[in-house]
């Protein structure tokens, strides 16, 4: 009897072929979790249509992991390797993605493993794969690895259009099928000089989307607010870190909306009903001779200077938040480019790569937050008497970066 093709239907890419295996896996309980974990956890508050899930993610990095298999002329059993992987790879994932994960003391990837090594979810992997070489691939390592998790990989690729799909953030197009026609499996993804423009056209827009979404100035707050109530339901013993995997959205929504704590319920109060805390204070890390510094800085130092602020001014230190926007890494810059059969790094091959390698600290800054309500006081704030801040670089020239201006 010949099997029914089975396809899902995806508002990226359009039908996605899955095989009955594939589907055996997106019908147990630890993946079906995650329709119900926002791929951006609280971004749907900055812009309403993000609302789309690690689900789609996985099932969308599948797909591009199987296109690129197919590029790279893996074997059968390869190929429907490194498709698993790259479907089950964000099986650990807490609710509300990243967010959650801010708060834990052990990457997302420690989850994942658990669930595909230590829960029924192995059982069934089992029975085609060994679960060791799917968390191999899932962290990078080994001949398959950077597929799925390296500097040009298909993880990468997938949410870069996801989300500027759903966002409506139209830097995220990129052309993808140009950037898989032209990569090669050689001691990790080589990519050919051809494929050059298509991957320039990637890392600016992953330049573009960070500023704008993913560490847009709200986007911290909230996360900032959704993490604080965390931490206290985590060092309260009322959550084990180690069960995050078990919860979705809902879940934690609930348990912060019913919480003992007061704190705990006023800041899941103002998130639902978007009281979000204003900036009052900003530096971007570009002021700095030294931005680098500034990611030195213990949180343990950030809450102690929060203390010492809202004693200064009179206010309950737990709404009082210094957030620092996360490390430009864009790991993509490192990609190996084979030029007539000799192996250069992008930013050598590309001056628009090497202009964003210089410009990465453009647009990053350190804020401090406080309730809209509270904001007149803060108007002559000096974050340097709280923190030991990197040297000022007052010759720097501060309109447009000289090398953003190389871009265009």
């Amino acid at each position: 009897m010949i099997e029914k093709k089975k396809f899902i239907r995806d508002s990226v890419y359009g039908d996605i072929n899955l095989n009955k295996f594939e589907v055996e896996v997106m019908d147990m309980p630890q993946f079906q979790r995650l329709r119900r974990i926002k791929q951006l956890g609280l971004i749907n508050l900055i812009y309403p249509g993000a609302n789309h899930t690690r689900f789609e993610h996985c099932v969308g990095t599948m797909n591009l992991a199987s296109k690129l298999a197919n590029e790279l002329n893996l074997n059968e059993y390869e190929t429907e390797l490194v498709k698993i992987s790259g479907l089950v790879h964000d099986i650990g994932h807490g609710p509300f993605s990243h967010v959650s994960e801010g708060v834990l003391s052990f990457p997302h990837e420690e989850l994942t493993k658990y669930v595909v090594q230590k829960t029924s979810m192995h059982d069934l992997l089992s029975e085609k794969f060994d679960t060791k070489e799917i968390v191999d691939i899932i962290n990078g390592n080994g001949y398959l690895g950077p597929i799925i998790s390296g500097e040009l990989d298909v993880d990468r690729m997938d949410y870069l259009l996801r989300d500027s799909h759903n966002t409506g953030v139209a830097y995220g197009i990129i052309d993808y099928e140009r950037i898989i026609s032209n990569l090669k499996l050689d001691d990790g993804l080589v990519l050919d000089i051809k494929g050059v423009q298509a991957a320039e056209g990637a890392l600016v827009s992953r330049y573009f989307m960070y500023p704008s979404v993913y560490q847009h100035h709200t986007t911290r707050i909230v996360n900032s607010m959704f993490r604080r109530a965390l931490k206290r339901e985590i060092d309260s013993g009322k959550l084990n870190e180690k069960d995050i995997y078990k919860y979705d959205d809902s879940d934690f929504i609930s348990l912060f909306r019913q919480s003992d704590d007061e704190i705990v319920k006023d800041l899941m109060n103002r998130l639902d009903n978007r009281n979000i805390p204003k900036r009052v204070k900003t530096i971007r890390l570009d002021n700095f001779k030294n931005p680098e510094k500034l990611y030195k800085i213990e949180q343990s130092t950030l809450r102690k200077a929060e203390e010492e602020i809202a004693e200064d001014y009179g206010m309950d230190k737990n709404y009082v938040f210094i957030n620092i926007a996360e490390y430009p890494r864009f790991d993509e810059m490192k990609t190996q480019v084979n030029v007539d059969n000799k192996l250069y790094p992008l930013t050598e091959i590309s001056n628009i790569i090497g202009a964003l390698s210089k410009a990465r600290f453009n647009i990053p800054d350190i804020s401090v937050y406080v309730p809209s309500d509270e904001k007149d006081k803060f108007e002559k704030l000096k974050l340097n008497h709280y923190l030991d801040l990197p040297e000022i670089d007052r010759e720097k020239f501060h309109g447009i970066h000289y090398d953003q201006i190389k871009l265009f």
